[in-house]
């Protein structure tokens, strides 16, 4: 079976092959998550720092391997990356199920930032190589829906094999391994590939010397980065809000799972809604995101809770695939998976800084003890960031 690209056919199993390098790019981090309650427990000598290190290591290590992965596709061939990236998620995978010290859980954390961050561009970097137009910006909101699907998947298989034994979330890492490995070779034509002249032309650089539009990037940089953290609201701070609300770990896990579900739909459809909203639609996700961190806020009751997830989840879900798209408008198309790196990076960072950000303002500025307030100084950023969107409607960053 042959998949159109906008300027030729690829076989189905090259794009089956990039669909499973997106699903790979949900699981750094993940299976730590379900045990982390439990580190005390099973590691009594280790120190906050210890679990803070084990935690937010690999997405430290992984910015400034993003942007390595993302040169190196300028020079070696993406296969050749994808091989190593590959075999360092493999080798993380075996040392955590043989680790029985936190120092060895921290190094091999790093190890795993380490290949993450090489694999995580040639996600998106593969899909500007091989499609164009709307089969692009279709295939970038396909890539979205299925990392949030395999996160949704993930999390629930990771709780359950917690449960059984704190080693065995780490087997997604391995089993990651192994799907890749059977289909890395598919990719291996894309290295050759060249965009036509017809492409190359339609990219407006800003007579960049470095083949990429600066200014270009760097909006849709600070764009992501600013929606990245507005949604992170929900994912950090929601079970402590419905804790505060007698709500179970239950429900808030429900209610997460829901909302990366609603950031999966928009995917299935990017192409239609882009069509349909054009320089509307990112004003109008953002509408859909204030909306629902607002019912969140003012709302101790599921079936105000729940919309607002989805709501929220909706909204990010479109701008999301969409600024990855807009990204290949800046660069050469050599250069496009170097631009999509520092748009991805952006994630990475928001996650890091994110909690950081909530507790200055918090704590140093406004004095406030509250578990609704990383909702409320969202919902501002949000709001104002709806009023960029609607002024600068015309502009680049936003007109489609």
């Amino acid at each position: 079976m042959k998949i159109q690209t906008g300027r030729g056919t690829i076989p189905l199993i090259t794009l089956i092959a990039i669909w499973s390098i997106s699903a790979l790019t949900s699981l750094p981090g993940l299976a730590v998550s379900p045990i982390l309650g439990d580190l005390t427990k099973i590691f009594p000598k280790a120190t906050d720092l210890d679990i803070q290190m084990l935690t937010s290591l690999p997405s430290l290590l992984i910015i400034p391997f993003i942007l390595l992965g993302g040169k190196l596709t300028e020079k070696v061939d993406f296969v050749r990356i994808l091989k190593i990236g590959l075999w360092l998620f493999a080798a993380s995978g075996i040392l955590y199920l043989i680790s029985n010290k936190m120092w060895q859980l921290i190094v091999v954390s790093a190890l795993l930032g380490i290949g993450s961050g090489l694999i995580i561009p040639l996600s998106t970097g593969l899909i500007s190589k091989y499609f164009v137009g709307t089969y692009r910006v279709k295939q970038f909101g396909l890539s979205s829906a299925i990392t949030n699907f395999t996160l949704v998947i993930a999390t629930a298989v990771t709780g359950y094999l917690a449960e059984v034994s704190w080693h065995l979330p780490f087997l997604v890492y391995l089993v990651g391994h192994l799907k890749e490995s059977r289909s890395d070779a598919a990719v291996k034509p894309s290295s050759q590939s060249t965009a036509p002249s017809g492409q190359t032309a339609a990219v407006d650089t800003g007579g960049s010397k470095y083949g990429i539009h600066i200014k270009h990037l760097l909006q849709i940089m600070l764009f992501y980065g600013v929606t990245t953290f507005i949604v992170l609201a929900v994912i950090f701070n929601l079970s402590f809000l419905m804790e505060k609300h007698h709500f179970s770990s239950g429900n808030s896990g429900l209610m997460i799972s829901l909302f990366f579900l609603a950031i999966m739909a928009p995917g299935f459809c990017l192409d239609k809604i882009v069509d349909e909203l054009k320089e509307r639609t990112k004003a109008y996700s953002l509408l859909s995101m204030a909306v629902g961190l607002a019912l969140i806020w003012i709302a101790p009751i599921e079936w105000l809770i729940i919309p607002g997830c989805i709501l929220v989840g909706l909204g990010y879900g479109i701008i999301q695939p969409m600024l990855y798209d807009k990204t290949t408008h800046t660069a050469l198309p050599q250069k496009a998976t170097m631009a999509l790196a520092f748009v991805m990076m952006m994630n990475y960072l928001a996650i890091l800084l994110c909690p950081f950000i909530i507790d200055f303002f918090q704590s140093t500025v406004f004095h406030i003890k509250s578990q609704q307030f990383a909702f409320v100084f969202n919902l501002c950023i949000t709001l104002v960031a709806l009023i960029w969107a609607y002024c600068k409607r015309n502009t680049f960053l936003f007109k489609e």
